[in-house]
C-alpha cells in the first residue's frame, strides 16, 4: 500500500467539499505538474492519503482513499494529463499544521516540508504513522 499526500485550497475545494462527494469519491483534476502527474499514475485502489488544506490552514485534515486507478483527466483535452478519483475516509481528531511537521522530529525529509509547491506527493510509511499519531489516530 502507498501512502500519498493531495494538496488543496480550501476556498477552492476543501475537506468538507471531498465528505460531501460520498463513497463514489472526486477526481483529483486540474493537476499540471509532470511529477505530481507521475505521482498519481504510480497509485494504487486502495493507496491511502492526506488531505491537506494549502494556502489557508496549512493543514492535514483527513484521510483520503484512492478509489479509482490514473485515468485521462476529464478537465482536459491534453493526453499528458491523467488523474485519480479519491474518497473521503476519516477526518483527523486534531489537525496537523505545516509548522508541525516542520518541527516534529521524524519528517525532516518529508516532501511537504522539502517541496512545497508539489500538489501530489509521496509520503514514506514512517512519515504516516507520525502524522496519525499527532493527528490523534492510532
Amino acid at each position: 500500500m502507498g501512502f500519498w499526500l493531495f494538496k488543496s485550497e480550501p476556498d477552492t475545494w476543501g475537506w468538507p467539499d471531498q465528505v460531501a462527494r460520498g463513497a463514489a469519491g472526486e477526481e483529483w483534476h486540474g493537476v499540471r505538474n509532470y511529477q505530481a502527474r507521475n505521482n498519481m499514475r504510480a497509485m494504487q485502489v486502495g493507496d491511502l492519503g492526506y488531505f491537506y488544506h494549502s494556502n489557508i490552514g496549512k493543514e492535514i485534515v483527513g484521510i483520503v482513499e484512492v478509489c479509482r486507478e490514473s485515468q485521462p483527466d476529464s478537465t482536459s483535452d491534453d493526453p499528458r494529463w491523467d488523474c485519480v478519483c479519491i474518497r473521503a475516509v476519516q477526518p483527523l481528531l486534531r489537525p496537523v499544521t505545516l509548522e508541525t511537521c516542520k518541527v516534529q522530529p521524524g519528517l525532516e525529509k518529508m516532501v511537504l516540508i522539502n517541496n512545497a509547491r508539489l500538489s501530489v506527493q509521496p509520503v514514506t510509511a514512517d512519515e504516516w504513522r507520525i502524522i496519525c499519531n499527532l493527528g490523534g489516530l492510532s
